[in-house]
């Protein structure tokens, strides 16, 4: 009579085997991932770049009344940022009857040049009404500077 043993099969995997395939596959998914987070951002890229001329460079000028005397606004622009403001002709008669011109435009000065953007700018409630006055003055000099649509879309 012949006994039916059981049919075991003894299966032998080396360790070093299955460190390999883990390796393979984990940068298998890595890679994958890597090019679906490439390929889905390529939309956000694009829009970046189609936003990046703003202004024609240069140094462009506005007048700003305050006590029947006329301030000049200068401001110097690259193409995507606003290096300085600053008011030119001041003396001291402004700076002794308007105090805060100097110390206001100096703030938003400083947060233009940092990339804030003018809508976003910050105002003091110490000095409000100066400050408002000169970012009206500002946004009119950066009107004179700000690229049309249709020729930022053609230099690119």
């Amino acid at each position: 009579m012949v006994q039916n043993l059981s049919k075991t099969k003894i299966v032998v995997i080396h360790l070093k085997e299955i460190i390999y395939t883990a390796l393979f596959a984990g940068l298998g998914i890595l890679l994958v991932v890597l090019l679906v987070i490439m390929f889905l951002n390529k939309k956000d890229d694009s829009t970046a770049t189609m936003t990046g001329t703003q202004y024609t460079p240069g140094v462009y000028n506005s007048t700003l009344v305050l006590n029947d005397t006329a301030l000049n606004l200068e401001v110097v622009l690259d193409k995507d940022h606003i290096n300085s403001v600053r008011i030119v002709n001041i003396d001291d008669t402004i700076t002794t009857m308007f105090p805060l011109v100097e110390p206001s435009l100096n703030d938003i000065a400083e947060q233009l040049i940092n990339g804030v953007d003018i809508d976003s700018i910050v105002i003091s409630d110490d000095s409000k009404y100066t400050q408002t006055l000169l970012l009206d003055a500002i946004k009119a000099t950066l009107a004179k500077a700000t690229v049309p649509e249709e020729e930022d879309e053609k230099d690119q």
